[in-house]
């Protein structure tokens, strides 16, 4: 374990609201680096990384922004043609990601968000941005990667292409701040098993929320498409096993969770309020820590990661 006191871990998963309003306020002198209106975009990371560019991806094609798909770095499809290529990276020397920006240096716009200014990607990729602020000590991602997403979020708004239906950031990190003070629901914290589920921009969530309970604790967990959930998944279901819903449950999910002994969480807080999904992500965030203590595990250090993949026989 990592001292007394609480984990590095869960320290930054506190910071997420302030460091979401910080990624606003720096948008006005960053925003030329991002992706145009009407440009066919793609977004690349790895692990966490991936998963962020998904959510984005979902959100600004959604929004009317730009064709946008979403790829690990690993498995762009280098025959495509698009107008720009945007990588996440929090620490900049990621093998893949490097790779794949050298391999479109002068031939592709090329834009990276990093956490680290001292690193290779500065030099790699045409424009970065970097968010310093949001960058992290724990092996596992929380803060970085959702701030990455506040400030794509952010430009969507001022963009005026955020999709009908999503909150402003304003109010996300405001729903944040609910997500760090609400207690975790007593369901999920006795669980054996998790299965999260998301819709559009949330499944990557869900995919996220996966990763944390495996990195962090070592949990079962799986991540489905919410509708997918009841062809094969739903077969998981039962006592002592929770199905977390980023987003509104599909029509009929909580009777058929519920009929087999299963326990359902959805983004309702106590006093009645919901929360955003990425603010909910903050509470799964939470949860992975409180069970990866419980069950004699650090957080900040999991099984057989480091911060960051270099191949080659190197590590960072």
């Amino acid at each position: 374990m990592s001292g007394t006191g609480p984990s590095r871990t869960a320290v930054e998963i506190t910071s997420q609201p302030e460091c979401w309003r910080r990624a606003a306020q720096l948008l006005p002198t960053r925003a030329s680096a991002l992706p145009r209106r009407g440009e066919r975009v793609a977004v690349v990371g790895c692990g966490t990384s991936w998963f962020m560019a998904q959510a984005y991806a979902a959100l600004r094609e959604t929004g009317g922004h730009g064709e946008t798909d979403a790829f690990a770095a690993s498995e762009f499809p280098t025959g495509r043609v698009y107008d720009r290529v945007l990588a996440i990276t929090r620490s900049g020397t990621t093998t893949e990601v490097l790779e794949l920006l050298g391999h479109l240096r002068g031939t592709t716009r090329t834009c990276a968000v990093t956490a680290d200014p001292g690193t290779p990607v500065m030099g790699t990729a045409d424009d970065v941005v970097v968010l310093d602020f949001a960058d992290e000590e724990s092996v596992v991602q929380t803060r970085f990667a959702t701030t990455t997403l506040a400030l794509l979020r952010a430009h969507l708004e001022a963009e005026g292409a955020m999709p009908p239906g999503v909150r402003t950031l304003a109010a996300a990190a405001d729903d944040a701040g609910a997500a760090i003070a609400a207690p975790l629901p007593a369901a999920a914290l006795a669980a054996e098993q998790f299965t999260f589920l998301g819709t559009g921009w949330t499944y990557a969530l869900a995919l996220e929320a996966a990763l944390k309970m495996r990195e962090a604790a070592g949990a079962w967990t799986e991540a489905y498409p919410a509708m997918e959930y009841r062809h094969g998944p739903i077969s998981i279901a039962g006592p002592g096993r929770v199905t977390w819903i980023f987003g509104t449950a599909p029509r009929g999910l909580a009777g058929e969770v519920g009929r087999v002994g299963g326990s359902l969480v959805t983004d309702a807080l106590a006093d009645g309020d919901t929360l955003d999904p990425m603010a909910d992500l903050v509470r799964a965030q939470r949860l992975a820590v409180a069970v990866a203590q419980a069950r004699g595990c650090d957080p900040d250090r999991p099984a057989n990661l480091t911060r960051s993949v270099v191949l080659d026989g190197s590590r960072a």
